[in-house]
């Protein structure tokens, strides 16, 4: 497989000449469209990750693409072909098999409710978790790690990250970072990263990585 990152927390997975497109947000910019989409993952309804227009722009150039995400989003989407998942679900298309896990979204505030999440696992070797830090309970070779967010702590993505021990992680989810914040953010958490055997591989917008 190869996993191209784009801007904060989009994603596509590449097999056999087929793609997934994971979380095409608002602050997606950089993705261009290919004809080659089996389906699309939105993982919560947040706008950073679920763009209604960018997913019509991807359905026009797919027809027969399927959105894949929570039965509330399915919903609002009544044009796309789709299938609403829930976590222990797991659903075959194309090349790509994947298995949902999580199901809630991270506190932001003990103030604000929390809303549905979905971690997904791809052909049991790439695991994103979305807005949280729900463990794959099992052995990844490749981890996108979030870095960035108004719930989010440095010290619970290390816990994460060591508690998955990938063979290969990166960060994702961090446009809130500045460079100097990423910087840091790489300093920390690829420290970690070397004590427990994994590597770890920033990415820059548009690079891919082969598993």
């Amino acid at each position: 497989m190869k996993i191209t990152k784009y801007e904060h927390a989009c994603m596509t997975i590449e097999q056999d000449g087929r793609l997934i497109v994971i979380d095409p947000g608002e602050f997606t910019s950089s993705l261009a469209i290919p004809d080659t989409i089996d389906a699309v993952v939105i993982t919560h309804e947040h706008q950073d990750h679920f763009d209604p227009d960018m997913l019509a722009a991807i359905y026009d150039k797919n027809p027969t693409s399927v959105l894949i995400s929570l039965q509330t989003i399915v919903e609002k989407m009544p044009d796309h072909q789709s299938k609403a998942v829930a976590p222990g679900d797991t659903v075959t298309v194309g090349p790509f098999t994947l298995e949902f896990f999580g199901g809630t979204h991270a506190e932001i505030h003990n103030s604000i409710a929390l809303i549905d999440n979905l971690g997904v696992l791809i052909n049991d070797s790439f695991y994103y978790p979305g807005d949280s830090f729900a463990l794959p309970h099992r052995h990844v070779e490749l981890l996108a790690l979030p870095a960035s967010g108004p719930w989010f702590k440095t010290s619970d993505a290390v816990d994460f990250m060591t508690a998955v021990k990938p063979t290969i992680v990166f960060p994702v989810h961090d446009i809130h970072n500045s460079s100097h914040g990423q910087a840091l953010f790489h300093r920390i958490v690829g420290g970690f990263a070397s004590k427990i055997g994994t590597t770890y591989t920033p990415l820059a917008i548009t690079q891919t990585i082969d598993i």
